[in-house]
């Protein structure tokens, strides 16, 4: 409204040097801007360009050296997110809609009210490795440095705060020491709780490029067989928690082979012989290694050879070392193996922790996490007088606050009063997610900058602020390799939807420190966190890029990509510590002696499996942007739970019936996914599912808050389950223009179409009849019907002026016709009242050929085509994907691709089920 602040417009943003030509592009677009992808610690580089309709074309940038041109399912489908239907466009207080001045006052009042008379201890902030480097800066410095709170932290505490804490214990300070292209210099990569296939695609493929052409060897180490294990040549399924016994074994068989390099070890480290004492007690002999871990001795045996014989090493870990309650001591067993044998920070040889989120190493940068302050500093005194003086803060917090499962157990007891949570949506991804949204409920206040109108943390807002989105904002990200890009502004801002770091610039200034908040642009806040980088630095601090302080807005703007160090005066950095050089007092870095291998808990006759969390392939966190693209839940469509067939046949559990899953902290309905690569004793859940899209089906519920002693990261991947069938009546699922909400659904779990959406549910039958439900649920038009009451079935479809508005199917078992077919028919104009018979019989007159599960989401290829294919003479990824175009994108299907056409299948063989949950 009149007299409001405005947000600055962003800057003009830095067209691609070289256009592409208009036919790639489309007559009339605008030339595309180099930016980054939102979704994965990749950071991949992304050319996107509006495309008039309020989506965006989306390509790969060719140029950025993460990348190289390719882009994952989920990248791929940016320019399907972008809608406005789901956005928070104003202002909310207290539940009406208001403009920025009155809302930001608000925000002012209300925080300063609560410092006043509880303490600035009472206040906490809660961010996300969805904001930019310069937002997340921002955040930390009004928090720790202007407020005074020191409970600022962030959801990256629950995906690679272990892999810091292990890093700052062995190297003095949280760096990776390698770059993305060792993976494909290494002789040999080892992946440990990564599924990287799935996970982080693009390097995979870059893994597995090298596997083709230079014979590169590939382990792979997951108590579960995934995607990733198809291209591994050694699958190491190890029993959970035992990592830690499984790497020091590998450092005493190191040593007995007198492999390890002792002039590094004396020069350059600390406590080897503690290290390698504590191993020995550990994982004396690799039969006793095999028993722990519960693997096969010539496995074990295996693994150790290749590692011993191979000069060239990088070792990858990912959340399934890092969400445990002894991640830090899993990441030091690994780290121990390079540092031992001095392979660390050359060419194709070292460690590389493997980061979930966009910008998790940018919110690091700048102290996000509630143990450290901004620029990698801690809370020495020296450090902190540093911050101080550079911020000329009033209010510099003395230590470290509270981590997230801490933060939100002192929200339940009351201890904090007022919470704001940017980006992210702790309701339903933190651990005893049920217990989390009962304590943002005793708040004074909870702010939300999001730009979202709903999620499960957003719907119980006293104030929710509209930031900006992807392709608004203009920003720095910094990837898992120290890459640090531009993630620049295509988009104009809808509604009065604003950067964070504006919002929070506007709210420094209602408290009184307008003078150190004066930013006219993100340009001017990466500068000041460019020079605090350097600030009384000289080489002691690992974090510094005082190179690129000083930019003119347009050099911020045409910033190309860079690793850090990046000292005044010198290049970046690709590799660290190849001669020494560690950020210790001494220089040296440290072994670490890991601890005996323990769960939180175990399991018992109460709770006899244990529940495994995590990914899948094409949707990211809790679906609020990647389930607006139709296509992304082609793959996957339902919540499931993995079970192997031997534990489903004991508990009569079928393959796409309903099965409650429980933990002593919560429960869900899920469907059942029987797979032979999951070990007896363990369940899988995906963590995707919110209450906006599933009934039951919020997994983070079910997790353990235990944490590990070091990090403060969650346990995620071991916690005591039990799981029994789910009887209902029956089955089905509605297609739909426009969302159905049936009544008395058991279990439901919805999903975006090109057409409209797509409800999967089951119930038992309705006391009124299947007729009534049906009028109830179903908007109005011609409506025709189908029942066979011996058979239990009933059909029903509505049209209006001949066009498919929607239609339901149910049955008595999870197997019911295939929706491809009957999805079509919402894209007819008009069906003939001769025709519309085959939307109730859910098939053509007319045979045609199907296309089957959904394999190729890029392509929407599906199983059916490529088993057909692959019969008639394509049998390798080349022939399918010149006939089909399966696999020849991001590549994150080549596994199951590789499954359906057989014989070439790689050397490791895995699941044998499909790998899609059940339709």
């Amino acid at each position: 409204g009149e007299g409001q602040p405005k947000a600055p417009a962003p800057p003009a943003s830095a067209p691609h040097p070289n256009p592409l030509p208009t036919e790639e592009w489309g007559e009339g677009t605008t030339p595309p801007v180099r930016t980054t992808c939102p979704y994965c610690g990749v950071g991949c580089g992304v050319l996107a360009a509006p495309d008039g309709n309020g989506g965006a074309i989306i390509k790969g940038d060719p140029d950025h050296p993460a990348n190289a041109g390719r882009l994952c399912s989920k990248g791929s489908a940016l320019g399907e997110t972008l809608g406005l239907e789901t956005r928070l466009l104003y202002p909310i207080v207290d539940g009406a809609r208001t403009h920025w001045a009155p809302a930001l006052d608000q925000v002012a009042r209300r925080l300063q009210a609560i410092r006043a008379a509880h303490g600035p201890e009472a206040i906490a902030f809660y961010l996300s490795g969805q904001l930019l480097t310069e937002d997340y800066y921002i955040a930390n410095k009004l928090a720790k440095g202007f407020i005074g709170t020191p409970h600022v932290d962030t959801n990256s505490r629950l995906c690679m705060s272990s892999s810091v804490a292990g890093h700052r214990r062995a190297f003095g300070a949280d760096v990776v020491p390698q770059c993305y292209d060792d993976l494909e210099l290494a002789d040999l990569v080892v992946l440990a709780g990564s599924n990287a296939a799935w996970c982080h695609p693009i390097l995979y493929q870059r893994i597995q490029t090298a596997r083709g052409e230079r014979g590169v060897r590939v382990v792979n180490i997951d108590p579960r067989r995934t995607a990733t294990s198809e291209g591994a040549d050694l699958q190491l399924s190890l029993e959970p928690g035992t990592d830690g016994v499984l790497w020091s074994g590998l450092l005493v068989a190191l040593a007995e082979r007198r492999l390890i390099d002792p002039g590094i070890i004396a020069a350059h480290t600390q406590g080897f012989f503690e290290a390698l004492w504590g191993a020995r007690r550990l994982a004396p002999t690799v039969s006793a290694v095999a028993a722990a871990c519960g693997l096969e001795t010539r496995d074990v045996a295996l693994f150790y050879d290749w590692f011993a014989g191979t000069p060239r090493v990088v070792s990858c870990y990912s959340q399934g070392v890092n969400q445990s309650a002894q991640g830090t001591d899993k990441v030091n067993a690994i780290i121990n193996c390079h540092l031992a044998t001095g392979r660390i920070g050359r060419p194709g040889s070292g460690p590389l922790s493997l980061t979930g989120q966009p910008n998790a190493m940018g919110g690091r940068e700048v102290g996000g996490l509630a143990n450290m302050l901004a620029a990698h500093m801690g809370f020495t005194p020296a450090e902190r007088d540093r911050v101080r003086r550079f911020w000329d803060a009033p209010n510099l917090v003395t230590g470290e606050g509270l981590k997230a499962v801490a933060m939100f157990e002192a929200i339940a007891a009351g201890r904090i009063k007022a919470l704001w949570v940017m980006g992210t949506n702790p309701a339903v991804s933190l651990p005893r997610a049920d217990d989390v949204r009962g304590a943002l409920a005793k708040l004074e206040l909870l702010i939300v900058s999001e730009n979202v109108a709903s999620n499960d943390t957003a719907t119980q807002a006293h104030i929710s602020l509209p930031a900006a989105a992807w392709g608004e904002k203009d920003g720095t990200v910094t990837n898992s390799e120290r890459c640090i890009s531009r993630q620049r502004a295509f988009l104009a801002p809808p509604g009065v939807a604003s950067p964070d770091w504006w919002i929070l610039s506007q709210v420094a200034r209602r408290l009184g420190f307008g003078r150190a908040f004066s930013y006219r642009s993100p340009a001017e806040i990466f500068d000041e966190h460019a020079r605090l980088s350097g600030f009384e630095n000289g080489g002691s601090r690992a974090f510094d890029i005082a190179a690129a302080a000083g930019l003119s807005e347009a050099g911020y703007d045409t910033l190309q990509p860079f690793q850090w160090p990046w000292r005044a005066g010198k290049s970046g950095t690709a590799r660290l510590f190849a001669d020494g050089g560690f950020f210790t007092p001494d220089g040296k870095a440290r072994f670490v002696s890991i601890a005996a291998p323990r769960l939180a808990t175990s399991v018992s006759d109460a709770w006899p499996f244990l529940l495994n969390t995590g990914r899948i392939r094409d949707q990211w966190h809790t679906m609020t942007r990647t389930g607006l693209a139709p296509r992304l839940s082609t793959h996957i469509a339902e919540p499931f739970v993995e079970i192997h067939p031997d534990d489903a046949a004991r508990l009569g559990l079928e393959q796409g019936a309903l099965a409650r899953v429980s933990t002593a902290h919560g429960s869900a309905i899920l469907r059942v996914l029987v797979n032979r690569g999951q070990r007896p004793g363990l369940l899988f859940a995906p963590i995707h599912w919110s209450a906006e899209n599933s009934s039951d089906a919020r997994i983070g519920a079910l997790v353990q808050p235990a944490t590990d002693p070091y990090s403060g990261q969650p346990e995620a991947k071991a916690t005591p389950a039990r799981i029994e069938p789910l009887a209902v009546s029956h089955y089905g699922f509605a297609l739909s223009r426009r969302r159905l909400v049936p009544a008395g659904l058991t279990y439901w779990a919805a999903a975006r179409a090109s057409f409209g959406h797509v409800l999967h549910f089951a119930l038992d039958a309705p006391a009124n009849g299947w007729p009534a439900w049906a009028r109830a649920a179903m908007p109005e038009g011609d409506r025709i019907s189908f029942a066979d009451a011996s058979a239990r079935l009933y059909r029903a479809a509505v049209l209006r002026n001949g066009r498919l508005e929607a239609l339901l199917l149910v049955g008595p078992t999870p197997k019911l016709p295939a929706p491809d077919w009957l999805k079509s028919q919402f894209d007819q104009l008009s069906i003939a009242p001769a025709d519309r018979r085959m939307l109730l019989a859910a098939r053509p007159i007319a045979p045609t050929i199907e296309e089957g599960p959904i394999v190729c989401v890029c392509f929407q290829v599906g199983a059916a085509r490529i088993a057909a294919a692959a019969a008639a003479g394509h049998r390798t990824l080349e022939t399918i994907g010149k006939a089909l175009g399966a696999g020849t994108n991001c590549g994150s299907c080549v596994p199951e691709i590789l499954r359906l056409i057989g014989p070439n299948r790689p050397a490791c063989e895995t699941v044998r089920e499909p790998a899609h949950a059940p339709a």
